[in-house]
């Protein structure tokens, strides 16, 4: 396992620290263009059918009944719950207009609700939107924990502790879910008032409980350094905290500030946010102190203890990355569910309107909400490969390449490799005739690695419109 002296050095994370993206998804969303519609998705749904592979269904449920001054994502804040009946509604007519479009005998491998906040959902909406999904696809019904059709699907969901009693964690579990995801941030209490989430330690940890006596497979928590008022002293009380509670996996995002693009940032006071010396020794305590701790680093910023399978996937080489962050289910056509969300069938990527209005109007015309999307080029399958082989397994080996898409590696691609020469002379990567691994010194610099492959980013795209990759 690596050290955290020599997975994390200061001079290089400065130097190669620059605004990149995070490969959910190549070419990103950026890319995505306004002239696909939905006769493009079912050409490509019906294209994907013959490869029988498993399905993963994405729900992204927006509303939020407060605001996080960080928060970048699609959302809608509301205190009034009547709010989700009629979204709820379209979710289940957008389930039938999607299952006509797939071999609904394909099973279901993968199940995530994201948001906004899935639990604004009153518990009975959550069992008519599961109820809805089995009835369309082929998901497994709810079982018990012991049971062998428990561990056929990742069914995982992801949750605001402030708003999930026991109560909540159990009925989730009743109705399939076996994965929790957990905001947390940070536990500093000013920092907590700064970005406007109060969220004590004892809310944290009665949903942990809860999910541990309900025998979830595993529980994630999501950390963000870089926030206001933060410092390596408070961030390591945090830390402190998260490592007694001892969740199975780890997310430690950087902040990205871009108040231009996100309204509600403009609400933390810049000048209160760490410089960016200081959010490099903070991330160097976050790398010392869960490696100590006996987590495993998968790569970016996740990190994971060794029983976890995100981690047995990636010593295994089965580890996947799609928009849900790091996968243990690979090759899985991805279908998107509600406003803004994104799937990807077949070599297609396909988003839903990102307005609530438009996604609305969409499925009470009884069509599909998809309003842009991208059918990937030969050489956008080629480099994606590459870009998920860099992310996830840390290497590329030239001869699968050369096997899979008949090229000459080192000749294709010889201007990256030349590129790569620097990054070799720091220590980040290693570069032999048939291999090229990226080393632990340049493991928190993958995304830096991955993006000499892009082809759109060498084609001067708004790098401004990315986070920083340390």
């Amino acid at each position: 396992m690596p050290t955290a002296d020599s997975l994390f050095r200061p001079d290089l994370l400065a130097r190669y620290s620059t605004n990149g993206p995070r490969y959910t998804s190549y070419p990103t969303a950026l890319q995505f263009r306004e002239d696909f519609d939905a006769a493009d998705y079912r050409h490509a749904a019906a294209d994907a059918g013959a490869a029988q592979t498993d399905l993963s269904l994405y729900f992204h449920i927006p509303f939020c009944d407060t605001v996080c001054f960080y928060c970048g994502c699609n959302k809608v804040v509301t205190r009034n719950r009547a709010r989700a009946r009629p979204y709820l509604e379209r979710l289940k007519r957008e389930l039938a207009l999607q299952a006509a479009c797939f071999d609904t005998s394909r099973a279901v491998s993968q199940l995530h609700w994201g948001g906004g906040t899935p639990t604004f959902l009153s518990h009975d909406e959550m069992a008519e939107l599961m109820a809805a999904t089995r009835e369309h696809f082929r998901l497994p019904p709810p079982a018990q924990a012991d049971s062998p059709l428990d561990t056929q699907a990742e069914i995982s969901i992801e949750v605001d502790p402030r708003e999930a009693s026991p109560r909540t964690i159990e009925h989730l579990r009743s109705l399939g879910f076996n994965r929790l995801s957990l905001g947390v941030q940070d536990f500093d209490p000013v920092v907590q008032r700064a970005i406007n989430r109060i969220q004590p330690l004892d809310m944290t940890r009665s949903v942990m409980d809860a999910a541990r006596a309900n025998r979830f497979h595993s529980i994630s928590v999501d950390l963000i350094y870089g926030l206001p008022h933060q410092s390596v002293a408070s961030f390591e009380r945090t830390l402190d905290m998260i490592v007694e509670l001892a969740p199975d996996r780890l997310s430690v995002f950087g902040y990205a500030h871009m108040p231009q693009r996100f309204k509600m940032q403009r609400q933390m006071d810049p000048a209160t946010l760490p410089s960016p010396d200081e959010r490099v020794a903070i991330l160097q305590r976050v790398v010392q102190r869960l490696t100590d701790a006996g987590y495993v680093y998968i790569g970016m910023d996740h990190f994971a203890l060794p029983t976890d399978e995100l981690a047995r996937a990636q010593a295994q080489r089965t580890l996947h990355r799609n928009f849900q962050g790091y996968s243990t289910r690979a090759q899985c056509d991805l279908i998107g569910f509600g406003a803004s969300s994104i799937g990807k069938v077949g070599d297609v990527y396909a988003q839903n309107a990102t307005d609530l209005q438009r996604y609305a109007a969409d499925i009470d015309a009884g069509q599909l909400a998809i309003r842009r999307g991208l059918r990937l080029t030969a050489d956008d399958r080629l480099r994606g490969d590459i870009i998920i082989q860099l992310m996830c397994n840390l290497e590329l080996r030239f001869d699968e390449f050369e096997a899979t898409y008949g090229i000459r590696f080192t000749e294709t691609f010889a201007p990256e490799l030349d590129r790569l020469r620097g990054f070799e002379a720091d220590g980040l990567v290693s570069m032999g005739n048939r291999k090229l691994e990226v080393n632990v010194a340049g493991r928190m610099l993958v995304r830096n690695v991955a993006m000499v492959f892009d082809r759109y980013l060498s084609a001067a795209a708004p790098l401004q419109q990315f986070s920083r990759t340390v």
